[in-house]
Formats: C-alpha cells, sequence, structure tokens
C-alpha cells in the first residue's frame, strides 16, 4: 500500500512544484502546468498511399473464429499434461475480466476467458459512460478527512488519462458544467475543480474554468436562467464502455488468448488436496448451431472470478458457505434527445431532492442522465424502475426553463446497470464496503477480483495478476506480440511486466482526427457514418467498409437517422465475436442503448443479415427474434410492445414513436414502411431532436 501511495502522489506533488498562485484583489487564482496534450492530429501508424497518392487500406489480421477457439478450450482438458492446461481461466466478460485477459496474456501467460453471456452484456454496457476520477468522491475525501478516498480518486485521474491514451478513438475528454445560484457557491467549487485539476499532475485534461451567465445560456439553451448568475465547467473523460469492452476482448484473442462469450461455467473442479484446478464450462450457443451442449473440463493453474453483481454465485460454487461479499447497487439511466447538450457540454447536478447525483452528458448524438449507487438485487436484465426513470425526469427538468419540463414522451431508451460495491470478506465489520476494489483469494484457491468501476479496470486487472502470479507460481515470460496495426510493422517485445497502461486496444494504432475524411475519400459514404465509424472502430474502420464492395446494401443505414450501417453486422460476426441479435444492436452497435423504437424497427433486417453471415435458419431467426426483444425489455420497450411479430413491424402495424416516419425510408429493402407517427413534443427552443446535436 504504501508503494501504491508513493506513486500516486509522485505525479501530483510535482504538479504542485509548477503551481503559480497570484493574489489579487478579485481573490487567488491557481494556473497547473499540467501536460493537456490531448490532440490525435496524427496516427500513431499513418495511413499509406500508393506512388500516386491514394489511400491504400491496411490488411489486418484475422481473429480467430468462435470455432476455432471453442476447439482451443476444449483441447486443454488437462489429459496431455503441462500443455493442456493453462495459466489461467478467467470466468467473466465485462471490463473486468477481459482487462486480466490483456494484462495476463501480454505478460507470457497461458490464457483463457469465458463469459455466461456477451461480452459486457452486464454493468459494463450499462454504465454513466464516464471516466472520471470522481468530483463527488473527492468531495468526500476532503470533508471526511478520507485518505483512502483520495488514493481511490487519485488512481482514478491516472486511469483516466491512460483510456485517452490506449483508445483514443473511444474515449475523449468532456467539459461538465455546473450552474452557479449565487456568487457565494463559486469560491468553494472552483477551489473544488482546481484541487480535481491539480490531483491528476501531468495526467489531467484541460483546466476547469469560470463562464458568465451569458456564455453558460450559450453552452445550454434550455438552462433554467432563474437566478442563474454563471456557471464553472471542468473536465472529466467519456468513452464508448461496451466498444472498449469489446476491444479489450479482441487485442487479448489477436494477442494469443482464448476469448469466448456465451459460454457458462457450471462447476469448479478441485484436485486430491481440494485447490481448484479448473472448471466445468458449456457452450451456451449449442443447439443453436454450436456444439452438443454437454459441460466440459477445461484445466488451469488458477481461476480468477471477475463476474462482476454474480461474484457471489461463482464464490458459492466454490464453498457454498461463503459470505456474501457484494452489495449490488443500481444506477438507472435515461436517453434523451440530443439537444439538451448541444455544444458537446454536460451538466452536473448534485443538489438533487435526496441528495443522489444526476449526470447530464452528451453521447453518441443523443443525451444520457442518471444516477448511481441506489440498492438492489442482482437481476440477469434488471429494467429502470419507473420511480427512478421520473426521478431523472423530474430533476433533470429543474435545471432547465420551465416551458422545457420533459416527459415520458421525450425518453428514446432506459436501462439499469449493476454496481458490484464490496465487502470485504476478512474484515469483522461486515457492514464495511470497500470504497476501491477488492482482490481476494480463498482457501481452495478461487482468486476473485470485484469492486471497483470502469475507471480503474486497469489497475483491478493489475492487482488480480499480480497476486495471480504471486498465489499461482505463474511465471511470466518475454513474449513477442505480433503486429496488428494491419500495416506489418514489427512485433513488439515483453518482458514479462504489465505493458496495459501503453498497450493500445485494437482500431487504435491508425486513429487520428482525419480518419474519417480518409474514410471519405475511399468510400463514397455520408460524413457522420463516416465520423460514426471513425470513433467506434478506430482503424477497423477499413474493414468494416471493406465489405461495401462485396456485399449489396452494406452501405444502408440500419436506421435512417442513425449513422449504423448494414457492414457493421458483418463485420461483428465474422470479426467481432457476435453471436445473437441482442450482442449486435446493442453491444456491437449501440442502437439499442440510443433508441429502442428504432431498434425494433431495425430488429428484421438486424436478423436477416446475421442469418445470412452465421447460417441461420428460420427456427433460429424466430428464436432470435424473440429473445432480442425479451431483451429490449431492459432497454425501456413497452411492454405492450414485447409480443408483437416479426410480420406486424415490417408490415407498419406497430405505431412508432419519435418520429421514425418522418426520418425517411423503411428498414426494408428500401422500401417506405409506412408507419404511423407520433413524434417527440416540442420544447420553447424547438423539438428535441437528434440531429440538433
Amino acid at each position: 500500500m504504501a508503494s501504491r501511495l508513493t506513486k500516486l502522489w509522485r505525479r501530483p506533488v510535482a504538479a504542485a512544484a509548477a503551481t503559480v498562485v497570484v493574489a489579487g484583489g478579485c481573490g487567488t487564482v491557481l494556473y497547473s502546468k499540467s501536460n493537456k496534450n490531448l490532440s490525435h492530429d496524427v496516427a500513431a501508424v499513418p495511413v499509406r498511399r500508393d506512388a500516386r497518392g491514394n489511400i491504400t487500406p491496411p490488411s489486418f489480421p484475422a481473429v480467430r473464429s468462435r470455432a476455432e477457439q471453442l476447439a482451443d478450450l476444449r483441447r486443454h482438458d488437462g489429459q496431455g499434461g503441462g500443455e493442456t492446461e493453462y495459466d489461467l481461466l478467467i470466468v467473466g466478460g465485462g471490463a473486468t475480466g477481459t482487462g486480466i485477459a490483456l494484462d495476463a496474456v501480454t505478460r507470457g501467460l497461458k490464457v483463457a476467458l469465458v463469459e455466461r453471456d456477451d461480452f459486457s452484456a452486464g454493468t459494463s454496457s450499462k454504465s454513466t459512460k464516464l471516466v472520471h476520477g470522481g468530483v463527488r468522491y473527492l468531495e468526500k475525501a476532503v470533508w471526511n478527512l478520507d485518505y483512502p478516498q483520495l488514493e481511490l480518486v487519485i488512481e482514478a485521474l491516472r486511469e483516466r488519462r491512460g483510456f485517452l491514451n490506449i483508445a483514443p478513438h473511444l474515449s475523449r475528454s468532456l467539459p461538465i458544467l455546473l450552474p452557479l445560484q449565487s456568487w457565494l457557491q463559486a469560491p468553494y467549487l472552483w477551489a473544488g475543480c482546481k484541487m480535481y485539476d491539480l490531483l491528476a499532475g501531468s495526467q489531467g485534461l484541460e483546466s476547469s474554468y469560470l463562464v458568465s451567465r451569458a456564455r453558460a445560456i450559450e453552452s445550454f439553451p434550455l438552462l433554467k436562467r432563474d437566478n442563474l448568475v454563471g456557471a464553472l465547467v471542468y473536465y472529466d473523460g467519456q468513452h464508448n464502455d461496451s466498444r472498449m469492452n469489446v476491444s479489450l476482448a479482441l487485442t487479448s484473442s489477436l494477442f494469443g488468448a482464448t476469448v469466448l462469450n456465451h459460454v457458462e461455467v457450471t462447476a469448479l473442479d478441485k484436485d486430491a488436496d481440494g485447490k481448484i484446478c479448473g472448471a466445468k464450462v458449456r457452450d451456451l450457443m449449442a443447439g443453436r448451431g454450436g456444439d452438443d451442449g454437454k459441460p466440459f473440463t477445461v484445466r488451469a493453474k488458477g481461476v480468477i472470478n471477475a463476474t462482476g453483481p454474480f461474484t457471489d454465485a461463482v464464490e458459492r460454487m466454490d464453498d457454498p458457505r461463503r459470505r456474501q461479499i457484494v452489495a449490488p447497487a443500481s444506477g438507472a439511466h435515461v436517453m434523451l434527445p440530443g439537444n439538451l447538450c448541444p455544444k458537446g457540454m454536460g451538466i452536473l447536478d448534485a443538489a438533487t431532492s435526496d441528495g443522489r447525483v444526476v449526470f447530464v452528458l452528451p453521447w453518441q448524438g443523443m443525451t444520457v442522465a442518471g444516477t448511481t449507487d441506489k440498492a438492489c438485487e442482482v437481476e440477469t436484465e434488471p429494467v429502470a424502475r419507473q420511480d427512478d426513470v421520473d426521478f431523472i425526469l423530474n430533476e433533470v427538468s429543474k435545471l432547465l426553463a420551465p416551458e422545457s419540463r420533459l416527459t415520458r414522451d421525450h425518453v428514446l431508451a432506459t436501462w439499469s446497470g449493476i454496481r458490484p460495491l464490496v465487502r470485504d470478506p476478512k474484515a469483522g465489520n461486515t457492514e464495511s464496503l470497500v470504497r476501491s476494489h477488492l482482490v481476494t483469494v480463498s482457501a481452495s484457491g478461487l482468486l476473485t477480483c470485484a469492486g471497483g468501476k470502469w475507471t480503474t479496470y486497469r489497475q483491478m486487472a493489475q492487482d488480480a495478476v499480480d497476486e495471480a502470479i504471486s498465489t499461482f507460481n505463474l511465471v511470466p515470460r518475454s513474449v513477442a506480440l505480433p503486429d496488428i496495426s494491419g500495416y506489418g510493422l514489427p512485433g513488439s517485445i515483453t518482458n514479462g511486466t504489465c505493458k496495459t497502461l501503453t498497450t493500445p486496444v485494437v482500431g487504435a494504432h491508425g486513429y487520428s482526427t482525419s480518419l474519417a475524411s480518409q474514410l471519405m475519400e475511399l468510400h463514397p459514404i455520408d460524413a457522420d457514418v463516416a465520423h460514426h465509424l471513425a470513433t467506434s472502430y478506430g482503424d477497423r474502420a477499413w474493414a468494416v467498409l471493406a465489405f461495401t464492395s462485396s456485399s449489396r446494401g452494406s452501405t444502408a443505414r440500419l436506421a435512417p437517422s442513425f449513422p449504423f450501417i448494414e457492414a457493421e453486422l458483418r463485420h461483428a460476426a465474422r470479426s467481432e465475436l457476435a453471436c445473437t441479435a441482442a450482442d449486435a444492436i446493442s453491444r456491437r452497435t449501440r442502437l439499442a442503448f440510443l433508441d429502442v423504437d428504432a431498434a425494433l424497427h431495425a430488429l428484421p433486417r438486424v436478423i436477416d443479415v446475421l442469418a445470412e453471415e452465421l447460417q441461420w435458419g428460420e427456427a433460429r431467426k424466430q428464436h432470435e427474434w424473440t429473445a432480442t426483444l425479451r431483451f429490449m425489455r431492459s432497454m425501456g420497450l413497452d411492454e405492450d410492445r414485447l409480443g408483437v411479430t416479426r410480420e406486424e413491424v415490417v408490415s407498419g402495424h406497430v405505431r412508432a414513436r419519435r418520429g421514425l416516419a418522418e426520418q425517411g425510408e423503411g428498414e426494408s429493402g428500401g422500401r417506405s414502411s409506412g408507419i404511423e407517427s407520433s413524434p417527440v413534443p416540442e420544447l420553447e427552443s424547438g423539438a428535441l431532436s437528434r440531429d440538433a446535436a
């Protein structure tokens, strides 16, 4: 702990030495010399051109197919000695699990990961989309003189910058506004924001600043103007959570790990001494084009439980008497139209009616609003409670001018993510929650990594792998990692130590702010599609667009007013291990999160394209329809739509809300769907629409 604290404090102390304090008649102003170079104008691996100046697209190494990886998993049954045993078997394919897989494989360990559902199917796709240190945690740390809380903030601020370095296409710096109702609030909030900047040290983003009342209204035209005197703006990070999660899994696979979604652990295996030596697993795609569905054995020197909210279920596979360590807390979120945040700036309300924090943030051209940390039960597909949705709408409406009050008609999608807060099982007080993350090993050798948050997934993974190496007597090895840039560059040599702070994820190597225009130079696509592909896939956008020359209709949009195209579905099936329609429509593309009605009307075509790619028959297509509607319930699909048929949607008999009929072509063969429309109510400053963002 002491060495960790020393490392965490080194950067802030250095930054403090470079801080200038200027006293003047209006008070004290702090200027921090932090590294603010956040530009990605030049790619790490620039695009190549031929002698005539034409772009030569990169040629990327293929991710091993699911069938190949499943066969590899089956071979590691321990029957052939050490060659048929993994160093680590990781259970759970969320942020923590895939982070552990990437850390371990880049240290030269032999790694397998299995996930019962899809990568990021749980909490890791249902976050607030922030990569942050936590200004509210900082406030609590100061007021409560809580040093561990302060440590958590400093650690998260360092990791925040790491996101922008290793996944620049999926993450960005986001300005967030704090409205001031009185100038008496300014010194307190200003001091807090400047401390937040200072603690980040050399890993900081842009510096916080004050804005006038006029500037605040310019940034938020719908902002409530009564008593508004100005605002403070600070910066945090934002990312595309499920695409980041999938990228971690794919990068791990390209570096040699075996990673499989839709594979369930049914039991933990133990040797004669009662030590865990592997697990029984079962392919859940069996009977739907997979294997025979019978459980089979996978041997490993160590098993890591990284299952988030489901941690206790795996713990009790080890010992049914195990004390519960997860204290699940839900965070409900609401997706709203884009011009709530038309200038790309978010807003934070820390003065809600019950003390919960509400974020209102621009994301993917829309606006996401949400709360955190409300006690709940663990569920596979939790649904945002009506009272939580109403609470968010009411609290956000308090920030807006009276004529702009939000109603349920403005809600495009809802979801609830379950954060696995943890209790230390070794602590005497079972009610004590660990504010950071917990890495613990049972007597039989089950290593569990739980707690934490998205921002600190990488540090959690590093701690877990460090503990695994020690506990399971593993030997990290120097390995030659293959080049995954697509341009045949020399690979890198690792030395067995953790390298994830500087290891770019798949898609990052060729990304720059010029990528969208380069895509349009070679392919006849719209600007919004190019921007979406560049910021969702990075340099792998070239691979997505390769389908447009070989598959007819691949540039067709899945929903008229969104930039998602059919080529993404083919890429998801062939190169991103998507196995179901829900995988593709919610976690490879994000359509279900942005507008669940639009996702419903795109679903017939989504299933048809995936059926072509994955050789589904009619029975499987019907199963996918039913299963995806059931999943969409967790995205806010109305109960009265859970029983609609494909034919009803395609024929236009299902009423479409939010102006779908005004958005142009239908989803089937370019024909108009003829769907009736009930547009979003207009507000004083104009209808809340995605296009306004």
